[in-house]
């Protein structure tokens, strides 16, 4: 990697970020496409926040990926919104070319995931489990094009919340209930793609499962946001009985990509993206001694 005086910085910021697999992923990508870019993770403590983006205008830092917990507070820093973020109320994208522009690319990731899998959204029902981070990211491009969305969390006020603010901004209706074995079992009999927006499952806990096995149908697809493991439980399961499966990964490539092409302007290289966080992940296993 060639480094010069002229090579454009991006960054990820949030706490932690030490972990963050988005630099193998975009760096790998500049390289491939001989971009003179470069790509860190910095991280921001929450009382740094604003001095972080008066310093990234001052450097000239020009684009930022944004991670917990500043999606939300990062906006009262920002120039201007594009749509989306502006809907959402969320940002984790940022370009800083004469004026910084917020954008959240989550909800295109998941969209682009599932076309990219095959699974068409249009005149079907989608469930989303959870209704924190990051569910309110991808809820609002899952309304878009589903016909029947249902939000579903152990804690209802905050999917009433999410469900009103997705009804106020983007003139979708959309359902909420609490989550429980009981709703959970008749929403799941007539839905045609599930996704999971919790940490049930993440590691360290990959013996648990948001929705058990004999709930799952061939017919579902089912997407679980969590990626480390790479295949959870729910995931596992879901494959077992023949349904369609997308995992945390993928979503996380396809939302990067999104903001990879708002900063360059050049198509992501998906395929060399991937393969790259793939990689990286093994090392990981590998230094740790895990499995």
């Amino acid at each position: 990697m060639k480094i010069s005086g002229e090579t454009r910085l991006c960054v990820v910021i949030g706490d932690p970020v030490e972990h963050s697999l988005s630099p193998c992923i975009h760096n790998a990508a500049f390289q491939h496409l001989d971009l003179d870019y470069v790509y860190v993770a910095l991280r921001v403590r929450e009382d740094t926040l604003k001095d972080a983006i008066v310093g990234a205008r001052s450097l000239g830092i020009f684009g930022l990926n944004v991670t917990m917990p500043h999606k939300v507070r990062i906006i009262e820093y920002l120039d201007r919104l594009d749509e989306t973020a502006w809907k959402v109320g969320a940002v984790n994208t940022v370009l800083n070319d004469v004026e910084m522009v917020g954008y959240n690319t989550d909800g295109i990731g998941v969209l682009s995931a599932l076309k990219a899998h095959g699974a068409d959204l249009r005149g079907k029902k989608a469930i989303i489990l959870g209704a924190g981070g990051a569910s309110r990211s991808i809820s609002f491009g899952l309304a878009e094009e589903a016909s029947d969305l249902v939000i579903l969390n152990r804690t209802p006020e905050k999917a009433e919340a999410l469900t009103n603010r997705i009804s106020a901004t983007a003139g979708k209706r959309v359902r909420w209930a609490k989550l429980s074995s009981g709703v959970l079992g008749e929403e799941i009999r007539d839905a045609d793609i599930v996704v999971n927006a919790t940490s049930v499952g993440m590691h360290p806990g990959e013996s648990q499962t948001p929705v058990d096995k004999h709930l799952l149908r061939p017919e579902l697809t089912v997407f679980d946001l969590v990626y480390n493991p790479l295949e959870t439980r729910l995931l596992r399961e879901a494959r077992s009985i023949g349904a369609r499966t997308i995992d945390g990964l993928t979503h996380l490539i396809h939302q990067g990509a999104a903001s990879f092409e708002i900063w360059t302007g050049s198509k992501a290289p998906i395929e060399v993206m991937t393969n790259a966080a793939k990689c990286y992940l093994k090392e990981m296993k590998s230094e740790t001694g895990e499995n």
